[in-house]
């Protein structure tokens, strides 16, 4: 009875890893054909040679210089973001929380229109390094983030609450903003305009190596914390009575989600509602514990940003739409849905 007891979660546990494999393989489809697919299309044979360097010299060009610093840039933008709102969602327990949705995204946002708009001369030239743009991104979202759980705590606020809070700062972001860009330069302005809806046409190896290297410090942090994650997702006298400190964890995943959506946002620009979605199909689709749903949370991340940014370059060519327009189609709807089914639930 022992062996018979023990062997039973393994069908579920083959399961988990094959819906993971399917959904890290779609990406890489996803992947080829974003890199077959634009103004100049290119067959799998084509796009195989290039990537191996011993295809055409122009094809090695638009693909390594254009193509796949955009594809890489959408992977790890939405994977950063999808992490975000998968660990806000279980600090929270809600699953309407998401970085868009709490006001973080909106909050980076904010912090990097004040970084262009302090450090630009009359040029539209910046006086200090770009690389600075980040850390801008990066204390804008923690602020906002900060002033969400202070209210939340000092209030108690319910989940629910706490979600509102986030989402009139938000607004209160995106008047800050709308201030900066009407009293910026024209052609700041435009770009500024262009960045917040979320768009990754002008992504650069030198950009997508610095988010590399921020989501190498941090998508350990958050498989590190997966078993606080399922510890929190008990109500919290269990939780504290398993020996979890639930506010530290929750300060802590707070500020994990925060730093994750700035790096996405200081390089992608304000993509929406893939925190909010991402997490949602995971669960779906994988189920279990925390960190396989948060492996099947970073694929489906990486996987819708590609599609949005895929789907612009390809019906909207030759002008370049942002692929944040096409998550907001998608999110906007679903974040009402899942608010309506929630107020059903409590009513």
């Amino acid at each position: 009875m022992t062996e018979l007891a023990s062997a039973r979660p393994l069908p579920r546990l083959f399961s988990r890893m094959a819906v993971l494999t399917c959904c890290a393989v779609l990406v890489t489809a996803l992947s080829l054909a974003s890199v077959a697919l634009g103004s100049s299309g290119m067959s799998l044979k084509r796009v195989l040679l290039a990537i191996a360097g011993s295809g055409e010299r122009s094809d090695t060009i638009i693909i390594w210089s254009l193509r796949m610093p955009r594809i890489a840039m959408a992977a790890l933008s939405g994977m950063a973001l999808a992490l975000a709102g998968f660990v806000l969602q279980r600090a929270t327990r809600n699953v309407l929380a998401s970085p868009s949705v709490l006001g973080i995204v909106d909050g980076a946002a904010l912090g990097v229109m004040v970084f262009l708009f302090v450090f630009s001369n009359e040029s539209n030239a910046l006086t200090v390094s770009i690389m600075w743009q980040p850390w801008a991104a990066v204390f804008g979202a923690l602020v906002f983030a900060g002033i969400v759980i202070l209210l939340a705590v000092r209030t108690g606020a319910p989940p629910l609450r706490t979600i509102l809070y986030g989402v009139a700062l938000g607004a209160l972001a995106k008047a800050g903003v709308t201030l900066f860009l009407v009293d910026g330069p024209v052609h700041r302005a435009s770009q500024a305009a262009m960045w917040l809806a979320g768009s990754v046409y002008q992504a650069r190896w030198t950009d997508v190596q610095v988010l590399a290297i921020g989501l190498s410090l941090l998508v350990p942090l958050v498989f590190g914390l997966a078993r606080r994650m399922d510890q929190l997702q008990l109500d919290e006298s269990s939780a504290r009575a398993t020996g979890l400190p639930v506010r530290a964890t929750q300060l802590l995943l707070f500020a994990v989600a925060t730093t994750l959506t700035a790096a996405a946002v200081s390089f992608a620009g304000a993509i929406g509602f893939v925190g909010l979605v991402a997490p949602h199909i995971a669960r779906l689709v994988v189920g279990g514990r925390a960190g396989g749903q948060a492996l099947g949370a970073a694929f489906i991340g990486a996987a819708i940003v590609i599609v949005a940014d895929l789907v612009v370059r390809v019906c909207f060519a030759p002008l370049e739409v942002p692929a944040g327009a096409v998550t907001a189609v998608i999110g906007a709807p679903y974040f009402l849905f899942i608010l309506i089914r929630a107020g059903r639930v409590h009513a």
